[in-house]
């Protein structure tokens, strides 16, 4: 027999989903690069919310082109081989919030594509991570140079061939994300 609430009577908050980091993540995911390339980089940091504390349950998805500015023709899910390069990456955050992705450098299009998915988020949000901040790109061109050093990782002193960047998803120097809104039926492409 079901039992019935009385109104006003105080119930368990739902519990706030989805919970990514149970069913995507997959061995060597963070690490597209081939095992021992001697070009590989570390790109590491923390996910942080708006008030700088960690988000312990993010996952991080990443895009890149090969070294040689191509797209890799290798898949890149759940198919590493520890040879081929994929240019694709999934990483989780840990309690501290912090991530490691092991990568070659991109070539042609200067920077890594990231999708972060984080409880609490209604959307996915898009970013970009530069190694260096290229002299025309128009992405970088359409930002003030203050928010575009948002995007911009930086060399890890404490270790060879490794950079830090940091996702602050609100507040002070928030982290520049893409909006990759659908267009309304009849609008103009770019307006929302």
């Amino acid at each position: 027999m079901a039992s019935v609430i009385p109104a006003g009577t105080a119930t368990p908050a739902q519990t706030v989903g989805p919970f990514h980091g149970h069913a995507l993540p997959f061995a060597g995911g963070g690490a597209p690069a081939p095992a021992g390339h001697p070009q590989t980089v570390t790109v590491h940091g923390a996910v942080l919310d708006g008030a700088g504390d960690p988000v312990p349950d993010a996952l991080l998805e990443f895009w890149q082109a090969g070294p040689d500015g191509s797209a890799p023709a290798v898949p890149g899910a759940l198919r590493r081989d520890g040879l081929a390069f994929t240019g694709f990456a999934r990483v989780t955050t840990g309690r501290d919030g912090h991530y490691v992705l092991r990568t070659l450098p991109p070539g042609g299009a200067p920077y890594l594509a990231v999708c972060l998915f984080a409880r609490g988020l209604p959307q996915h949000l898009f970013t970009r991570v530069y190694f260096t901040l290229p002299g025309h790109d128009p992405l970088l061109a359409a930002l003030p140079p203050d928010r575009r050093l948002t995007l911009l990782a930086a060399p890890d002193p404490g270790h060879h061939r490794a950079h830090r960047f940091d996702i602050r998803l609100q507040g002070d120097r928030e982290t520049v994300f893409l909006d990759f809104a659908t267009p309304r039926s009849g609008a103009a492409p770019g307006a929302l």
